[in-house]
C-alpha cells in the first residue's frame, strides 16, 4: 500500500482511538489525526521516515508509531509507561494494518517508564526486545524519535517533566521531533543545545484540549504548540 495523500493518512489515523482512561498525573492529552498527519507527512519529507528506524516517545495510543509504518518506516517502537493505552495501540495497530494490508512485523509497543533509563538501548536490554522482519533484535539508537511529552502545566512537581524526556531523546536518536508549549520555545532551544544538539525546522499547531478531567472549566481550549526539528550532534562533540 502506498500513501500519496496528507488527507489520506489523516482519515486512516482518525481510527486511532484518544486515551482510553486518561490519567492527570501523565497528562494524557491525545494528538488529533490532523496534527499527527502533518507532522509524520513534514518529517517523510524531510527523509526521516520512510526506511528508517523510528521511536514513538511517550505513545499513548501509538498514532505517531502507526502512522510512520503507513509511511514505510523500517520499523516503529511506541514506549509509554501506561499499560492501558499500549494494549489499545497493539489493538488498533492489527486492525489498521490488516484493513491496508501492512505488515505489521516491524512495528512494535512496548510498556516502559523513561525515568528509569537513561537511553531506549537501556530500557530494550532491560526489558524487550524488538521485531524486525520477525527477528529479535535490541537497537542502540534510532534514526528519528517523535515525542509529545507532558507540558508539566497542572502540578508543581511535574513541572518541567518534558526535560527528562529530552535528555533520553538526544541519547537516543538522529533525529528528534519535540513538542512543546510555544511559550517555551527559547528555553526549549536553549537547553537542546547545551545537549549537543541544534533546531534545524520549526512546526506551530493549535492543540486542541478537551474537558477530560474535573480540573477543566472549559468544554474545549486551543493552546500553541511548537514541534522542533532537532538534529542530535551529541556523538560528534563527545568524540
Amino acid at each position: 500500500m502506498k500513501i500519496s495523500k496528507k488527507k489520506h493518512l489523516e482519515m486512516i489515523l482518525e481510527k486511532v482511538p484518544n486515551h482510553p482512561n486518561p490519567k492527570v498525573g501523565l497528562e494524557q492529552y491525545s494528538t488529533p489525526a490532523t496534527i499527527a498527519a502533518d507532522l509524520v507527512w513534514n518529517a517523510y519529507g524531510l527523509g526521516d521516515i520512510d526506511k528508517m528506524s523510528v521511536l514513538d516517545l511517550g505513545c499513548g495510543t501509538g498514532i505517531f508509531a502507526i502512522a510512520s509504518s503507513l509511511m514505510g518506516a523500517r520499523c516503529s517502537l511506541g514506549v509509554d509507561i501506561d499499560d492501558e493505552s499500549i494494549a489499545l495501540a497493539k489493538i488498533t495497530q492489527n486492525s489498521i494494518f490488516d484493513e491496508h494490508d501492512i505488515d505489521n512485523a516491524n512495528a512494535n509497543f512496548i510498556v516502559g517508564d523513561i525515568n528509569s533509563f537513561n537511553s531506549i538501548s537501556d530500557l530494550l536490554n532491560e526489558s524487550n526486545f524488538i521485531k524486525i522482519n520477525n527477528n529479535e533484535t535490541s537497537l542502540n539508537r534510532f534514526d528519528t524519535l517523535i515525542q509529545n511529552p507532558p507540558f508539566g502545566s497542572q502540578e508543581k512537581g511535574k513541572r518541567h517533566a518534558d526535560r527528562k524526556f529530552m535528555d533520553f531523546a538526544v541519547n537516543s536518536a538522529d533525529v528528534i521531533y519535540s513538542f512543546h508549549m510555544k511559550n517555551t520555545e527559547e528555553f526549549v532551544i536553549d537547553y537542546y543545545r547545551d545537549l549537543g544538539a541544534e533546531v534545524s525546522h520549526k512546526l506551530v499547531y493549535k492543540f486542541p484540549i478537551p474537558k477530560i478531567y474535573d480540573f477543566h472549566s472549559d468544554d474545549s481550549r486551543d493552546v500553541k504548540v511548537i514541534v522542533l526539528r532537532v538534529e542530535n550532534f551529541k556523538d560528534n562533540i563527545d568524540d
